[in-house]
């Protein structure tokens, strides 16, 4: 940056170095097109500082959970001078970095959320929704200091959040440790096409007057937001245009009306927003300031730059008469005035009482002997004005209990949505309540002989592609994104999955026809009858080809009831493409290549595992329907390395013969030999694929092709166990 006069290199010799060592300057920017294979290999071991042999949630366990909790509530009420606390309590900013670490999870594929203390780097870090955030966290820094291995800053900065509205008055649901850190930015995360933070919100939908196109699969109307706008729809106050889109916004992150009411209102009961002053004079973002003020961006030159002087949002006020309790202030102060459009100091659009007693103002937040103008956001006017979210506020306000309640659950959702089911739960103060969105399943056994169950699943006339086939797409459901789906449960036999069209319905429920009463005769679970069907089948292909191997299992699983499956929040599990098995919905449009390498992420594969599973599908005659499209062995049903022998075979020529339909054609006699997709022809047209598929195609790594094909199968199969 032109400012940044650290980096200033005007008059200075220009070489430096030999070196690409900053993100500008990618070595493979100049590509026309190619796949990004980064994402399967992030927060690799060497990014870690801790080391192979370290497993934090072992390390949490050791934590003295009653003495960080006592030291947390201690931190709220003592204030710093390089940044005071608002009425000296910290609760509301410390409340704000959790929700901002939460709030960024979306539905659609899973990412975001508070599972891996992302909020630390950039792109988060600067966002403008996150302004003065970095300060929470230099605020923890010497709680985290003291605790070290045994507090990650993931679980801390929810902790924080908890601890925070405990402090205020609420009795919170409960709270799970657990969240392990990443090293590095999560880099397969996409926040937006935009190329400017809060650009007109057109960017992200096709129409703006339809909330429901916002762009799949974003859960916020701006990148740089969490939600949505706080003066309204693009800057413009509309109450009920911005209900349409908090609606859709809240939704994308698994909450419905009621606990989207109890969020807006329980977030803007306790703190405040800050804009006094002039926001334009602000000092560049933590990541993008001089290195003197990297990490602890968007200083103040006016005044102190803090208290009275803070900038955040640019709206300054706060909800509530009371902003450091927790009570039904904010509904009262909602209903019981009327409201008109002002300007903050900062020049922001908010919400301002037409008339309030002079007693119902807040306290100033630095100077005790003056009051001052509560606020309301668009988002908050809403509240009152849609007429949805108006019957439920009113229930709030003539129910303080029921809006805690209320609350309270759904801040544990939030802040819980990505760790998976209650089983990973750690510490003392986690709810011993089952709730649906925690996909609950039920221990099933695991005292038995696998062996005689697969010798009867192998006389059940059930082809290797047929139990092949169910054991992944059963497993393919698994995201590491947020720990949801995969084969434990047998979700497979219930709605919806056991309709959508990837799963070949029709195939499916005769296959599983044929597994329910093996399983019901040894007594054990489905799911474990479909991972065995899978294994036996991985066994008898790898025999064909010469290899006596056991597929590693690992018993236990349990099967789900339906009443116990969300089918809604489960619709978002559904793949539209599986390149694994071949397979585009037709009505999809997206490059099927970069759909799979989107799977291969979330079912957290690297980039050889991904090939070498690929080419073993493939000659095991997995294909979506039969397909022949990649099929390129002689004998399929075997596990041998022969897609990989006959991508590289240099005697064979590729025509394209429609969209995403390629011919492989012999030179010499111009017959063809196979057909394929991009896909299969990916692993040989990419460079880094291609390196890949290589080793697997060399006479001397028939044995390892198996053995990597294993090992990566068994891990696809216990992802949900873990």
């Amino acid at each position: 940056m032109d400012s940044n006069s650290s980096n200033n290199s005007e008059g200075k010799c220009p070489f430096m170095h030999g070196s690409t060592t900053t993100q500008e300057n990618s070595v493979t920017k100049w590509w026309p097109k190619s796949l990004n294979l980064d994402i399967l290999h992030q927060h690799d071991l060497k990014t870690n500082p801790y080391g192979k042999d370290f497993s934090y949630r072992d390390s949490v366990k050791k934590l003295n959970f009653k003495s960080l909790e006592k030291e947390m509530h201690d931190l709220m009420t003592q204030p710093q001078d390089w940044w005071p606390a608002d009425w000296g309590h910290y609760g509301g900013l410390m409340i704000r970095m959790a929700w901002h670490a939460a709030g960024t999870y979306r539905t659609g594929d899973g990412r975001g959320g508070a599972g891996t203390g992302n909020l630390r780097f950039a792109p988060l870090n600067s966002w403008p929704d996150n302004g003065n955030l970095d300060k929470a966290r230099r605020l923890l820094w010497p709680i985290k200091k003291k605790y070290g291995n045994n507090i990650s800053w993931a679980d801390l900065f929810i902790l924080a959040g908890n601890i925070a509205y405990e402090s205020m008055g609420l009795k919170t649901f409960g709270f799970s440790y657990g969240r392990a850190d990443i090293w590095h930015p999560e880099k397969d995360i996409y926040w937006g096409s935009e190329k400017e933070f809060l650009a007109p919100s057109e960017e992200r939908y096709s129409n703006l007057d339809d909330a429901s196109t916002l762009e799949q699969p974003l859960g916020a109307t701006h990148m740089g937001l969490i939600y949505v706008n706080p003066q309204g729809v693009n800057g413009k106050p509309d109450p009920l245009k911005t209900a349409f889109h908090v609606r859709e916004t809240f939704a994308r992150m698994a909450m419905n009306d009621e606990e989207t009411v109890a969020l807006t209102a329980g977030g803007h009961t306790v703190g405040k927003a800050h804009g006094n002053g002039d926001d334009s004079v602000l000092g560049p973002e933590p990541e993008g300031a001089n290195i003197e003020n990297q990490g602890f961006g968007w200083i103040n030159p006016k005044g102190n730059g803090n208290g009275a002087d803070t900038i955040t949002s640019g709206l300054e006020g706060a909800w509530t008469t009371n902003p450091t309790k927790w009570d039904n202030g904010y509904f009262d102060m909602l209903f019981n005035h009327e409201w008109e459009l002002r300007k903050s100091p900062a020049g922001a659009w908010q919400w301002e009482p037409i008339s309030i007693d002079e007693n119902k103002k807040p306290i100033d937040a630095n100077n005790p002997e003056i009051r001052q103008n509560p606020i309301m956001t668009d988002a908050d006017m809403a509240m009152k004005e849609d007429p949805i979210y108006r019957k439920i506020s009113l229930k709030f306000k003539d129910d303080q209990e029921y809006f805690s309640e209320t609350f309270a659950r759904a801040w544990f959702k939030l802040t819980h949505r990505d760790m998976g089911s209650k089983s990973r739960y750690i510490g003392p103060n986690f709810p011993s309540e089952e709730l649906i969105w925690q996909d609950p399943i039920p221990t099933g056994k695991s005292d038995y002989n696998a062996e005689n169950i697969k010798t009867k699943i192998s006389e059940s006339g059930l082809s290797i592609s047929d139990r092949i086939t169910v054991a992944w797409d059963s497993a393919r459901t698994f995201r590491g994104s947020d720990l949801r789906g995969g084969v434990n449960g047998a979700r497979i036999r219930l709605s919806p999955q056991n309709n959508w069209e990837g799963n070949e319905p029709a195939r499916l429920a005769k296959t599983l026809s044929l597994l329910e009463p093996i399983a019901s005769e040894f007594g054990i679970s489905l799911a474990d009858t479909i991972v065995l069907a899978g294994n036996s089948a991985v066994e008898e292909a790898a025999k064909a080809a010469g290899y006596n191997v056991e597929v590693s299992f690992k018993s236990g699983r349990g099967d789900a009831s339906q009443e116990l499956t969300d089918e809604n929040s489960f619709s978002n599990l559904e793949p539209f493409a599986d390149g694994y098995r071949n397979w585009v919905k037709k009505e999809h449009s997206s490059n099927a290549e970069e759909m799979m390498i989107d799977r291969t992420q979330l079912l957290g594969l690297t980039a050889p595992e991904m090939t070498v599973l690929v080419g073993g599908m493939r000659v095991l005659g997995t294909n979506y329907n039969d397909s022949s499209d990649g099929v390129l062995t002689n004998q399929p049903g075997v596990l041998s390395n022969d897609f990989f022998v006959n991508l590289m075979d240099m005697n064979n020529k590729w025509s394209v013969v429609g969209d995403n339909k390629y011919e492989i054609i012999d030179r010499s006699s111009g017959n063809v030999k196979w057909t394929a997709s991009a896909v299969d022809l990916i692993f040989g047209s990419n460079s880094i694929l291609r390196s890949y598929a290589e080793v697997y195609a060399q006479d001397d790594n028939k044995e390892k092709f198996v053995n990597d094909f294993i090992s990566a199968w068994t891990k696809v199969m216990t992802l949900d166990m873990h």
